[in-house]
């Protein structure tokens, strides 16, 4: 599995964890809540995955560093479209718990960081003991 389904995945469960979390906690409207912030962090992101993961007629740095300004320039959209939603239309809601899924989603983006690292230094070890 490639590190930006590993990250997507890793969002979904965490933001799903912090649902559950505050679904016990607090009930059914926090608990909603965070699973909706969680949606407006892994919605987004799974777009930019899917702009940069998709081959492109020119494989070149160029296109590439396009894929990657739309993807991103959709991920903003998509973030203050699916917010303005939520916060327009979900009543009634948890804010607190809105944005704490929201982050927590967020924060898992530094996974990737991790995951990279560690698949690096995986292919490191292995070249070092093939000599």
């Amino acid at each position: 599995m490639s590190v930006m389904l590993k990250v997507l995945a890793g969002q979904a469960a965490l933001g799903l964890a912090v649902a559950a979390a505050f679904w016990v906690a607090g009930g059914r409207v926090p608990g909603y809540s965070a699973l909706l912030g969680s949606l407006v962090c892994v919605v987004p992101n799974a777009f930019l995955a899917l702009r940069l993961a998709l081959p492109r007629r020119d494989p070149g740095a160029k296109a590439l560093m396009r894929a990657a300004w739309v993807g991103e320039m959709g991920k903003l959209a998509l973030t203050v479209l699916l917010f303005s939603v939520v916060l327009a239309t979900v009543r009634p809601l948890s804010g607190g718990a809105l944005f704490t899924g929201f982050i927590a989603s967020q924060l898992m983006v530094f996974m990737a960081i991790w995951l990279r690292d560690e698949e690096e230094g995986h292919k490191d070890t292995s070249i070092s003991h093939g000599e």
